[in-house]
């Protein structure tokens, strides 16, 4: 049988070979954030003709327009979303008159223009939302589990969800700022509804195991904290896979069908979901062992 405890190093390292790169790529590259936080003008434009997204770009160039290929998305047949760098009302007729000329009939389902201040309070915000929820939550748990029996403490299993809740963050913001630098992936208002998403998700199966550590240290069934933190983990393995897979299942589908417009949303959650499942099982428990091993330790108490 694996004993996830015994070898919970391990799976720290695993944690850790995955969050430096992604520490890493954010340090370098930054996040990649979209016109939704940086500002910028989003055209959604749908053609009667075929047309791609080379084309698109060519043309705005002879408005001297400054517009990636890796911008333009496809929202639907024969429609693209154009993202560029904030234009005024003149710079957007002229774009959309010389769309005219390849194709007279296009139609602009949306024409958006947002500031640079209104995306940085966007973003501010949305950094305020995670941090305010993650405090709720490590308040919450230690309440909950206030009547945890000794040598457990409340606080710690708190601390400890929040601490695989920061790890599912990490792996994702490394790997959207991975993506970002190599495939020109954006991160938008949708990401941070992943995020939150990826928060509760990963509070939640952490928990479920929690849960399960309180009620064996409340029966008694093992003096030993690892043995019975070890039984726990066993003993919701199977609960908690189960469950992430129909999610994954779920989300995979949308991934390959769902089209582009959501395609970098659901990778999100996929990749968090993922995380989270991980993280529950394999950080979030071995951690309370940890933390009673090294507070057992400094006061002369932790056996041989």
């Amino acid at each position: 049988m694996l004993n996830i405890v015994k070898n919970r190093r391990i799976f720290y390292a695993i944690s850790l070979a995955v969050i430096i790169p992604g520490l890493i790529a954010l340090v370098l590259w930054g996040l990649p954030l979209s016109p939704d936080f940086k500002g910028g003008t989003l055209l959604e434009i749908k053609f009667t003709q075929n047309i791609d997204k080379g084309q698109i770009v060519t043309i705005a160039k002879t408005k001297n327009l400054q517009v990636e290929q890796t911008s333009i998305q496809t929202t639907g047949e024969k429609t693209y979303l154009i993202r560029t760098n904030p234009l005024n009302d003149a710079q957007v007729s002229d774009l959309t008159l010389a769309l005219k000329l390849k194709d007279p009939k296009i139609t602009t389902l949306r024409k958006e223009t947002i500031g640079p201040t209104i995306g940085e309070e966007l973003l501010r915000k949305a950094l305020i939302a995670v941090v305010i929820a993650s405090i709720l939550i490590v308040f919450y748990i230690a309440y909950a589990f206030r009547r945890v029996p000794k040598p457990a403490s409340s606080w710690r299993f708190g601390v400890s969800a929040i601490v695989a809740l920061l790890h599912d963050v990490l792996v994702l913001f490394g790997i959207f700022a991975i993506l970002g630098h190599f495939f020109a992936v954006e991160i938008d208002a949708l990401f941070v509804t992943a995020v939150l998403t990826v928060i509760g998700f990963s509070v939640h199966d952490t928990i479920v195991v929690f849960d399960r550590v309180r009620e064996n240290l409340n029966k008694g069934t093992s003096t030993n904290f690892e043995d019975t933190v070890q039984s726990s983990i066993m003993q919701t393995l199977g609960r908690s896979l189960n469950t992430s897979l129909t999610v994954v299942l779920v989300l995979l589908a949308l991934l390959l069908f769902g089209g582009e417009s959501v395609r970098w949303f659901v990778a999100a959650l996929l990749i968090g979901i993922i995380s989270g499942t991980y993280s529950s099982i394999f950080n979030a428990a071995p951690l309370l062992v940890t933390w009673q091993n090294f507070v057992e330790g400094r006061s002369g108490k932790r056996k041989p």
